[in-house]
Order: C-alpha cells, then structure tokens, then sequence
C-alpha cells in the first residue's frame, strides 16, 4: 500500500454501515453518532453559532439533520428545521430523529422559498450520498436559495447536488464552508466539483470498530487509496553518505521544438532539483546556447535527425517524451525512435496527442509507461469529449489504462493515478491550488516523474509520489498568492518539500 487513506463509493459506506449495524451498533446510535459529531465541528468552527437553520430532507441524511437540532436546542440555541419532505412522511430512523426534535420544542415548518437569513449558520443535510440524477425543482431551489444568502453552510456527509461516487455537480450543488462526512471518506469530496463544492474536509468514523473496514477490504471493494506527501517522504529514507551520481539515474528530456524550448527546460529543472544524478535534454540546436546559459547543469545536445539522438537513449535510465515536442515531423521522428526502445518513458503534451492519433506508435515500446494527460489529452486518449471524460474521472483513468497498458495521472483537481496493474488500486492526489492553472506545470510534473523513476521507484510508486511532492511544492509557493504563480515556482520549492524542510499541510 502506498498511501494510508482509503477512500469510498456510496455503496461500499452503505456496506460499511450495514456491517457495523449487524455487528451490534443500531442504526438510531449511529445516526446520533453523526449528528455529534457535525454538532461539534459547527461549534468549533463557530463558537458564536446562532441562529442555525437546518434544512432537511426524507432520508436519514434529514434524520442526521433533526437530530443536531435536537442537540442545538438542548444547548440553548434559536434554531429552526426546513422540511423539504413532509416530516409526517418519514420512517425509521429519520422518523424517530423528527420526533426528537419536535419532543424538544424545535420548530419544523415545510420550506416554501424562504432564503436563510445571511447571519445564520444553515445546516444542509438534504440529500445525502444517495443522489445520483439531477437534483430535483424542490431542492434545486433551495440550494439556489443557501448558496445566495451568503451565510456560512455546514454540509452533513456531502454537500447536496455533490454525486459522492464522481464529485459532478448532478445541476446544482451546495457550497459549502464545510463537510463533516462519517464512516467512511467519499472519494467524490476530493476530486472536480467536490474540492470546490465541500469547502473544508472533516472525516469522523463513528467510532466503527476496524474490523468492520476489514471485512470490506477482503471483499476488494476498497480500491481508492489517498496519497499523504509527509508519510510518503518519510518512509522514503535518506541518502548513503558514500552516494554518487551514478546512483541516481540519468533522466533524458526529448522536446523543445522551434519555439517551446521553455518546456524542456522546465522538465529537465525540475528533475534536475527532484535529485536524477545526471539530467541531459535533446532539443532544437539553436536553442544549446541558452539552455547552457540558463541551467549549466544540463547536458544539452542539438538533435537535427534521428541518428543524432541513438547515444543519448543509450545511456539513460528514463525518458521524458512531450514537453515541447510539437507534432512536426522532426517531433514525429524522435517520438519514434525513443518508442523503440526499452527505457520508462514517461508521455506528456504532444507525445500524448500524437499517440492518440496514432496508438501503433507504442507497439514497439519495450518498457514501463507513465501517461500524464490533462482532461482534454485524456479525452483525445479515449476518442471522446472532455464532458464525457470528466462525467467518471476514476472511470476514465482506468479505462486510459487499460487501452494503453500504462501507469496513468489524470491531471485535475483531485489528481488520479491508476497503475498499470489492474489489481493494483487507484491512488487520488487532494493537494495544490488553482495557481497552477498556468502553462508549463504540466512540464515539471513530467520532470519530477522522471526523476524519481531514475532514482530506483517502481512507475506507479514514482507517480504518486510526485504527484504529491508537486502539488505540496505549488502550496508552498501559494504561500505568497494563487495568482501569478509560474510553474517555475514550483522547482523552487521542489528542493525543500523533497528533503523535508519545507512546511508541509
């Protein structure tokens, strides 16, 4: 196991709570379980909560919603419950949580349009993690409703119009200040809409007892692991003292047409600072000069025809194909000639979409394969629209896996990695910030890859671990503002993250 964090879909939590209830703990326990749980986050996070407005709906995501006002009102705070189904109506569980909160004087009146007032603290505990079409007129207008008044919102489990299993908006979601989720994580909280949508993040177990979790894992329903840069660097270790370059790798950087020398020299930065003992890049001849004169640490060679770039596959350990390759013929040429080697390449930018428009390419290639797209590389991967891909990224990144044989970063908020081996699980990658919504990110990321593949990591294992050293270096250069952040930044922090002096979230 790389990471330490599983994540779930909608079904492997209602599993997860039917073993707990067969193993001995009623469902009503557990529902007051969670009301506590999300009644203390709102109080901590805040103290001065009134009035609160909680606004409910039929199922036991509504019954979670009764009970924290049963306990708001035990605490001596104004608080009013919104049906949106009609309280009579409700069964079990979230029947006996309605009459708690009517047994204490709460006030449960049907919702007809009324927006919260701006100073109050609303509640969402709507529709819970069992949405999955398109939020129904009813709750779509009280949504609208939430997210216009402006007052701070407390998600229960998800936010409503949040699916768990995809993190898609199903039309119109809640937005919330923050989400306190129970039993077990839902993985859509940390991936497209979801990072948005659920604000900050509280997990509680409900103090289920493990061997509940086992049972699900022996079941291999749990696939989704979440990556944790800090445990990940830690159990890396440290270097010999009697180290030498030739222990590290020899990264080789393939790109940098007539005018994109940038990229590749971004990628071969950023392997350069990720710690590959030696970092050589093959470019347009005219752009040597100020690539020596830019990083000297380099080694940089012209490369004009095919025959030119033989010595350099030969003595390295991996291959970075994309970053500024182009699609000409001379992008073309060298695509190909490294393809028909064995070396891990690692294929980011045109390589990508060369490889799309023509998958025969990787039909001489003898080595390992990472596959780096952006959604809209990721869409041309699989012949269909960027909407498409994006409806199940966890489904898309498989699916690029498996046509392409291929270790797989879906880039994105919430990036995925999928390893090449199908039983392996899927790992999701939560950190960075939207100032790396700028050119040439991409590029580093390929750059870090490389650099830890050449270092002795397995593909998958070099993935993630970059993925996370990455975007935990784009939060420390977030330090001083989303916006303007160059992916240059990025190598700058990438030194201190690596070797652990660099704070870390």
């Amino acid at each position: 196991m790389i990471a330490e964090q599983l994540l779930y879909t909608a079904s492997q939590v209602r599993e997860l709570d039917r073993l707990a209830i067969a193993g001995g703990i009623s469902g009503f326990d557990l529902m007051h379980r969670a009301a506590l749980a999300a009644f203390r986050e709102l109080q901590q996070r805040w103290p001065d909560c009134s009035p609160i407005e909680i606004f409910c709906g039929g199922g036991n995501n509504g019954g979670d919603g009764y009970l924290i006002a049963v306990l708001a009102a035990e605490h001596g705070l104004p608080v009013h419950v919104w049906a949106l189904a009609d309280p009579m109506a409700l069964s079990g569980d979230a029947a006996l949580a309605m009459q708690a909160a009517v047994d204490v004087g709460v006030t449960v009146q049907a919702w007809t349009g009324a927006s919260p007032d701006p100073q109050a603290i609303v509640v969402d505990a709507m529709l819970g993690t069992g949405l999955t079409g398109a939020v129904r007129e009813k709750y779509a207008q009280a949504i609208a409703a939430i997210n216009d008044s402006g007052a701070p919102v407390l998600a229960i489990d998800v936010p409503s119009g949040l699916c768990s299993d995809t993190g898609n908006r199903l039309g119109v979601a809640i937005r919330a200040s923050l989400t306190v989720s129970f039993i077990g994580r839902k993985r859509g909280l940390y991936t497209l809409d979801g990072v948005d949508c659920g604000g900050v993040k509280v997990f509680d177990s409900l103090s289920i007892p493990r061997d509940v979790y086992s049972q699900l894992k022996q079941s291999g329903a749990a696939k989704i692991e979440q990556l944790n840069c800090t445990s990940m660097l830690a159990r890396w270790g440290v270097r010999p003292r009697n180290s030498h370059k030739g222990m590290f790798g020899h990264v080789l950087v393939i790109g940098g047409d007539t005018g994109m020398a940038g990229a590749a020299l971004l990628a071969a930065t950023a392997a350069a600072r990720s710690g590959a003992g030696l970092i050589s890049c093959a470019t347009r001849t005219e752009h040597v000069a100020a690539f020596i004169s830019a990083r000297p640490e380099i080694m940089v060679h012209g490369v004009n025809v095919v025959a030119d770039i033989l010595p350099l596959l030969a003595k390295a350990s991996v291959l970075v194909l994309g970053p500024g390759l182009g699609q000409s013929a001379w992008g073309y040429d060298l695509l190909n000639a490294a393809l028909n080697s064995d070396k891990p390449v690692v294929l980011d930018a045109d390589a990508l979409n060369m490889i799309a428009a023509e998958p025969k390419l990787l039909q001489s290639h003898r080595g390992p394969r990472i596959l780096t797209p952006h959604p809209g590389e990721a869409a041309r991967l699989l012949a269909c629209s960027t909407t498409e891909l994006q409806k199940d990224r966890f489904a898309s990144a498989l699916a690029i896996r498996d046509k392409y044989q291929a270790t797989v970063l879906l880039k994105g908020a919430g990036t995925l990695i999928a390893a090449a081996s199908p039983e392996s699980s899927m790992y999701l990658n939560s950190g960075g910030n939207a100032g790396m919504a700028t050119g040439g990110m991409g590029d580093v990321l390929a750059g870090v890859i490389a650099a830890f593949v050449a270092q002795g990591c397995e593909p998958t294992l070099a993935t993630c671990l970059a993925a996370a050293v990455h975007s935990a270096a784009a939060d420390c250069a977030a330090e001083h503002g989303e916006r303007g952040m160059l992916a240059s930044d990025v190598i700058d922090n990438l030194r201190g993250v690596i070797n652990g002096y660099a704070a870390l979230s």
